[in-house]
């Protein structure tokens, strides 16, 4: 059988993007590939399952865009597949006067991309929201919520199967030969045949990318972060969502409080190289993807400017001392004691060449491949909206 589009990759933005190509061209052929037994098994199914508002990003940018438009699809397809979720809000919270200047940027980036609601807070008032909070200044962001993402990507599944889409697990991809008019994904168990690929394999993207691009000019760079959790007795501390003012040189949050779907209460994450693409474990090491990593300039250039920080994070990976002290900034009557062993998750990171960590999603457009090389946070929040983006480039094509 011949394909009008094939996915790679059954993580939430590639079955995002098969559910929207079917709604927009219910009779297009589309398969979803993934070389899991199951669907979410990566950065969708470990991730910290928050709806993000869009508060943080450039407004104008892929980012910006997609999160604030795929807030709202995502929140109607809960509603329209009854899926749980709860719009809890979240308060970011500066703990020193030189957070402020970054607090108000945060805060003017909310109001330009249309967040109504947010609120300045005070320390005082941040303590109505948090009572065990510390902080002299804070925002309040009505629209923050949390969702399994795994639940959301098993629906979109569902819903691919039921408009007529396949899903293949268990076949993982080992090369993409294009043509003038076709293109060949070859995998394990099969060789699959279409008009477009469109590659959404997360912390492989570039891997994949590269069959088609040889010379892609971006590689991932695998960040791991680790949770901890609030023991039950201790959950109280937490009403919703506590966040920090974020380094605004790293394209990450900072470790924060995040009450869970399920119920429970996770601290963190941090972010530390992981030794191989998906290691979820301290000792989880594939020596050639790590020496990829290591020989990447980019890479050198990272750590030769951040290495403090780097150093930072790999001692608070390995001292749950440190790491107590970290959420004490935010917490003060946090007690190490207090804390768990939660779970952990991989961020598939682009990094360019000269050593840029690339902050906005970035998609690739080929003849007959369109890659989605750089997905981060909020990816799982703009699912739908990227999904719809690559969906209209696809659809263009065929």
């Amino acid at each position: 059988m011949q394909y009008d589009v094939i996915i790679i990759g059954a993580g939430a933005v590639g079955l995002g993007t098969a559910v929207q190509i079917l709604r927009q061209q219910p009779k297009a052929r589309v398969v979803v590939i993934e070389k899991e037994t199951a669907v979410a098994r990566h950065q969708t199914g470990n991730n910290s399952n928050v709806i993000h508002s869009g508060i943080y990003y450039k407004p104008g940018s892929l980012k910006a865009r997609n999160c604030i438009h795929g807030y709202e699809l995502l929140l109607d397809f809960c509603r329209e597949h009854d899926i749980p979720h709860t719009l809890c809000g979240k308060v970011i919270v500066a703990t020193e006067e030189k957070e402020l200047p970054l607090l108000q940027n945060i805060f003017d980036r909310g109001q330009q991309n249309g967040l109504a609601g947010l609120k300045m807070l005070t320390g005082d008032e941040v303590r109505e929201y948090e009572p065990h909070v510390a902080g002299i200044a804070g925002i309040h962001v009505p629209q923050t919520g949390i969702v399994d993402y795994r639940v959301v990507a098993e629906k979109y599944a569902d819903v691919i199967r039921h408009q007529g889409g396949e899903i293949k697990l268990g076949e993982k991809v080992v090369d993409i030969r294009t043509s003038h008019d076709t293109v060949d994904v070859v995998t394990s168990a099969a060789t699959y045949t279409g008009k477009l690929v469109v590659n959404c394999g997360g912390l492989y993207s570039d891997t994949l990318a590269r069959l088609t691009t040889p010379g892609l000019n971006v590689r991932i760079i695998p960040f791991r972060g680790e949770y901890y959790k609030l023991k039950k007795e201790k959950e109280y501390l937490v009403k919703t969502l506590v966040y920090p003012v974020p380094d605004p040189n790293f394209p990450f949050l900072g470790v924060h409080f995040t009450t869970m779907p399920g119920g429970g209460v996770e601290c963190g994450p941090n972010a530390v190289l992981a030794f191989r693409r998906e290691g979820y474990t301290k000792t989880a090491i594939n020596l050639p993807e790590l020496g990829e990593t290591l020989a990447w300039p980019g890479f050198r250039k990272i750590v030769a400017k951040y290495w403090q920080t780097g150093m930072g994070e790999m001692y608070r990976s390995w001292s749950k001392a440190a790491f107590t002290k970290a959420l004490q900034k935010l917490m003060p009557e946090i007690r190490e004691e207090d804390l768990e062993a939660g779970g952990a998750g991989v961020r598939a990171q682009a990094c360019d060449r000269t050593g840029g960590l690339l902050d906005d999603f970035m998609i690739l457009e080929e003849a007959r491949a369109i890659h989605v090389c750089n997905a981060p946070s909020p990816a799982a929040t703009s699912s739908l909206s990227i999904g719809e983006t690559v969906s209209q480039l696809a659809l263009k094509r065929l």
